[in-house]
């Protein structure tokens, strides 16, 4: 195949991300979210493997008709942002006006968040939350916290959208990449499993999820604050 049509394959790949984001809508709607969670699962690996692909065949050079940072941002905003943050609302984990808050924290933090061009530091990691609320979303569905808990978790991450704390990519921050990577993997197979066990409360992904996720959280902090140190 030549450098172009693999460079089109890119993109096409990257646009599957919208057909994606449509299934998990729908399943929303009946509120079937296991099934929702699911598809954004399946949306969210689309997302980490078109990255490295489209660096890999230069999509800029060979097909720049299309814009794949333009195409990968409406997606990410539809199955990160728009739709996890409707899942929130409508599963009574946030109750009355606490869902309120939630639902305009999220969609209004984050649009602002994905315009922001000072969002990626240096060594390609993130400055600030960088509002990937599927994952908060799906984890708060296996731990199931009280509600107070969880509008606090929301609210502080929505505001530090606009912080300069760091939050690592896990594939393209190389400090630590070699534990990053691996319990990225390991995440995404627990939010599988708890998806399959429909969030059973006694299932062992829900702890998996809860310790892959705080290293995600956290790992770029801790980054940052050796960094300062040295």
């Amino acid at each position: 195949m030549n450098p172009r049509l693999k460079a089109l394959a890119v993109h096409l790949l990257t646009a599957t991300g919208a057909v994606l984001s449509m299934l998990a809508l729908l399943a929303a709607v009946r509120a079937e979210w296991s099934q929702m969670f699911f598809w954004l699962v399946i949306a969210l690996i689309v997302d980490g493997v078109d990255g490295p692909l489209a660096r890999r065949y230069h999509v800029k050079t060979n097909w720049p008709t299309y814009d794949g940072v333009l195409m990968d941002l409406i997606i990410d905003y539809l199955t990160y942002v728009f739709i996890p943050a409707y899942a929130l609302f409508m599963s009574g984990l946030l109750p009355g006006w606490t869902g309120w808050i939630a639902i305009i924290a999220i969609t209004y933090g984050s649009v602002i968040y994905f315009a922001d061009t000072r969002m990626k530091t240096r060594d390609n990691s993130f400055a600030g939350f960088p509002a990937c609320w599927n994952m908060v979303v799906l984890v708060l569905f296996a731990i199931k916290p009280d509600f107070w808990l969880t509008l606090v978790i929301v609210v502080a991450l929505a505001i530090t959208m606009f912080t300069n704390v760091k939050f690592i990519h896990p594939m393209r921050t190389e400090r630590w990449r070699a534990i990053s990577l691996p319990v990225t993997v390991a995440w995404v197979g627990f939010s599988v499993w708890a998806v399959l066990v429909d969030f059973h409360p006694e299932s062992f992904a829900r702890w998996g999820l809860l310790l892959s996720s705080l290293w995600l959280m956290f790992a770029g902090l801790a980054q940052q604050l050796t960094e300062r140190r040295a």
